[in-house]
């Protein structure tokens, strides 16, 4: 009587097989969305990598804002010449300060791409599959971080000079939020101006002569209502002037519209990082 024949081999019981279609199949490559994560948690590490190495850049760049509070602030709290609605001008300056340092540290940001461009790593890093949103939002997040660790100061300055902020971890948390998406916007602003330009020395002068506009005209030396009708319509293109009054319904619990802020702060963050995306290929060239 003949044997029965014997039952096939499943593909899973060779592994020789099993490494040999593995070999000639190669895993799927991600798609875009899924290594944007990816890469902003990448670019944040190495922002926080070079400030673990040198934290010098975090104490001078604490010097400006404390010099604001503490002379600034406090003088213009004796004279009262500004309305600030019943509370001391250095607790209604504090939050302007805050974002003020933080962009102060993201409108330079294209200096950094136009380095990377000069060393030859921007070259390297669109030869990539990533796609160019994912390294102008990784970036754009990453500038986030330290504008987010700048802030931090700011705050425990303004502590330490009587200010009285709100310790709500909601509110801080909608605090860090606020700054991270206008640091996002600012940052993209600079790199779509180094796009442009091309060069350090003109992104420099460039950065230069549009912080002080935003700055002086936004609401954070002074309410909207003091300013004259067309610094009034300056101020509302300003997306700095949303991030101030975010920030002081937040930490001061003044009246604020934060909806319509933090949604103004996402649509400029998005806009700001589909212009400075557009212009990465110039860059590299």
């Amino acid at each position: 009587m003949s044997e029965a024949p014997a039952a096939p081999r499943t593909a899973s019981a060779d592994p020789t097989a099993a490494g040999t279609a593995l070999l000639l199949t190669p895993p799927r490559p991600r798609a875009g969305w899924r290594l944007l994560p990816a890469r902003v948690a990448a670019m944040c590490a190495v922002e926080l990598q070079k400030l673990r190495h040198d934290r010098t850049e975090l104490y001078t760049r604490a010097v400006q804002p404390a010099l604001w509070l503490l002379i600034f602030g406090q003088t213009f709290t004796r004279v009262r010449a500004i309305p600030t609605g019943g509370i001391p001008y250095i607790d209604y300056l504090a939050p302007g300060i805050i974002a003020q340092s933080a962009m102060f540290i993201a409108i330079f940001y294209g200096i950094q791409i136009i380095w990377e461009r000069d060393a030859g790593i921007l070259n390297k890093l669109l030869v990539t599959p990533t796609p160019r949103s994912a390294l102008i939002t990784g970036k754009a997040f990453a500038a986030g971080v330290k504008s987010l660790i700048q802030a931090v100061v700011v705050v425990l300055i303004a502590a330490l000079l009587g200010v009285t902020l709100t310790w709500n971890p909601l509110k801080l948390l909608g605090v860090a939020v606020a700054v991270v998406l206008a640091s996002a916007f600012f940052s993209c602003l600079s790199m779509t101006i180094a796009g442009i330009v091309l060069s350090r020395d003109r992104l420099m002068g460039f950065g230069q002569a549009i912080t002080m506009p935003l700055f002086f005209g936004s609401n954070a030396l002074y309410p909207v209502s003091v300013m004259p009708g067309w610094l009034q319509a300056v101020s509302k293109a300003n997306p700095l002037s949303y991030q101030v009054d975010a920030l002081r319904g937040l930490l001061l619990g003044t009246p604020a519209h934060l909806a319509a802020d933090f949604g103004v702060l996402a649509v400029a963050a998005a806009l700001g990082i589909a212009a400075a995306s557009s212009l990465l290929g110039r860059l590299a060239r």
